[in-house]
């Protein structure tokens, strides 16, 4: 066990750095840089034009005047000391604009992680265990539905539902007058008035895709030959599910929990951007498309690494749930 843990490690190091290398570089790959968006935005809003020594100056300022491997070996020797820089965007650093929207972030991922493992695992049973019932075709016709509509897509019908039917405006978290307001428990409690859309819409995919894998695996566990012994000794239908193909079947919902590090992080860029959620992802997409190179590379490395976290734990969890996959590890 401890030398797969060192071993884990070393991998995730290595994978790090080349993960660094690879967002570096698709960063630098658009034409032009930040100081070139910035001057085209300033010409556009003063008319007049910027002279190249004012140009050569800003670049000197924002330091996009070196070379792209100095400025790689600049970025990641202030990323290993935990410095993720200035946002050239904001004028601030980058951890203070992170630490803003990460805890609502947090708040609005993990109520929708919750919502999709509530909603997923009991149908997936129920849907494995009354194969071909009214209500298997009814929930796998929603699965497909769910899987098949984009989530901006969805929010964007519910937008316009809520507000056509209700005159419910469904976007951000708060009312309009409680979005600069201190917290108070009134803020609060409109708060979670305008939590259950972006949890539905988020949440929509990853439940759908949840009730078809869950429902999959235990419709293969059930036809095996351990459960029908298990039935022949006389043990209830209850106990048989949750003592044995459950157990089995549920393994790679395990695999998956790790991979929520990252989701809780990044918020679902597009649908918040949709539904003008004050989450991380939309501060991602922008530092992207005003190639901000602080706020976008430290957003994604974050991002990798707790994806390589998350995988890491997924592991030590299926090697606590599964026998088998422990026997296998003690063998090697």
């Amino acid at each position: 066990m401890l030398v797969y843990t060192l071993r884990r490690f070393l991998y995730m190091l290595v994978l790090l750095v080349l993960v660094s290398i690879t967002a570096f570089v698709i960063i630098q790959l658009p034409p032009g840089d930040y100081v070139d968006v910035l001057v085209a935005e300033m010409e556009q809003f003063t008319g007049t034009k910027l002279s190249e020594d004012e140009i050569l100056s800003l670049r000197f300022a924002y330091g996009v005047d070196r070379p792209p491997p100095v400025q790689y070996i600049k970025w990641i020797s202030k990323l290993s000391r935990g410095d993720f820089g200035i946002s050239i965007r904001y004028g601030r650093p980058v951890a203070d604009i992170i630490a803003e929207r990460l805890p609502l972030t947090m708040l609005v991922a993990l109520f929708t992680m919750i919502f999709t493992y509530i909603v997923a695992i009991p149908i997936g049973i129920y849907s494995a265990t009354h194969q071909y019932s009214l209500g298997d075709h009814l929930f796998t016709g929603l699965g497909f539905i769910g899987l098949a509509t984009p989530n901006f897509l969805l929010a964007l019908l519910l937008m316009f539902f809520l507000y056509k039917v209700f005159g419910f405006t469904s976007t951000g978290l708060f009312s309009t007058q409680f979005i600069d307001a201190p917290w108070s428990w009134a803020k609060f409690v409109d708060m979670l008035k305008h939590l259950p859309i972006p949890i539905v819409v988020i949440g929509t995919a990853g439940t759908a895709g949840l009730i078809r894998v869950l429902r999959g695996n235990l419709l293969d566990e059930l036809r095996r030959q351990y459960v029908v012994t298990a039935r022949a000794k006389g043990l209830t239908e209850t106990r048989v599910l949750v003592k044995y193909p459950i157990r089995v079947a549920i393994n790679p919902l395990v695999s998956t929990i790790g991979w929520t590090l990252p989701w809780i992080f990044s918020g679902a860029t597009i649908t918040s951007i949709v539904l003008n959620l004050p989450t991380t992802g939309p501060i991602l997409f922008e530092g992207l498309l005003k190639q901000d190179m602080e706020l976008g590379e430290s957003i994604i490395m974050i991002l990798s690494f707790l994806t390589v976290i998350g995988t890491f734990i997924s592991d030590l969890l299926l090697l606590w749930v599964d026998p088998r996959i422990r026997f296998e590890r003690a063998r090697r």
